[in-house]
């Protein structure tokens, strides 16, 4: 029979220390590589590369040219602010934020993402599929900020709801057939919020609460820049 305080240990005792160190890895690993702010450059390498009619009369400098837009746009400048505010001792941690340094990490990347999908929407030649993207990355930040005030919101599903939701809108697009794309992406999915599970304090609620804002918003901009 376990005392008061013994319980209390059990019940306390970190979640990640019950799996072995080889899958511990590997969601670490799935963590990083999928994490939310590179879900981006993800989307629209798929939409350059992949996609056989999206950006069909570009050529290869002009791709790289919007690739390096969105990658400096989503990811670099709002991961340099993201330190900035680190060093500058407004975050306690950028690897496992409490839900007061989210609000921070949240309004900085709100920022970028607001001025990416403002300057694709401004250049008429970008396919509208890239600017409702961008769109429902915007606005699922800041659902996500709206969320955060009641409970911590995982942003890895939010990232990963996102991908499910771009790869759902180009499938009722019938532009390409999207039964591998979509597979592989619920595959993502999957691997990164059972990661996140074993390797994070997140509960199932939390997960999935990311997972339904990430694809809805994602629906969202589809329906609204499409």
């Amino acid at each position: 029979m376990l005392s008061n305080e013994s319980f209390i240990a059990v019940k306390q005792k970190p979640f990640t220390s019950q799996h072995p160190v080889v899958v511990r890895f590997f969601a670490h690993l799935f963590s990083f590589v999928f994490h939310p702010l590179f879900i981006p450059f993800y989307v629209c390498w798929f939409l350059e590369f992949v996609h056989p009619s999206y950006f069909s009369g570009y050529s290869g400098s002009g791709k790289s040219r919007v690739l390096l837009m969105v990658t400096l746009n989503a990811i670099f400048f709002p991961l340099v602010a993201v330190l900035l505010l680190k060093a500058l001792g407004f975050l306690e941690s950028i690897v496992t934020p409490t839900q007061k340094d989210r609000i921070l990490l949240y309004v900085s990347s709100m920022t970028f993402f607001f001025w990416a999908q403002y300057s694709l929407r401004e250049q008429p030649e970008i396919p509208r599929i890239l600017v409702a993207f961008m769109f429902g990355v915007f606005i699922s930040s800041s659902a996500a900020l709206i969320a955060n005030i009641y409970f911590k919101i995982s942003m890895h599903a939010i990232g990963m709801g996102g991908l499910v939701g771009i790869a759902f809108v180009i499938m009722q697009q019938n532009t390409m057939l999207m039964t591998w794309p979509l597979s592989t992406a619920l595959l993502i999915a999957g691997l990164v919020c059972t990661s996140r599970l074993v390797i994070s304090d997140h509960t199932q609620k939390e997960i999935y609460a990311g997972l339904l804002v990430g694809f809805i918003c994602q629906l969202v901009g589809g329906i609204i820049q499409l």
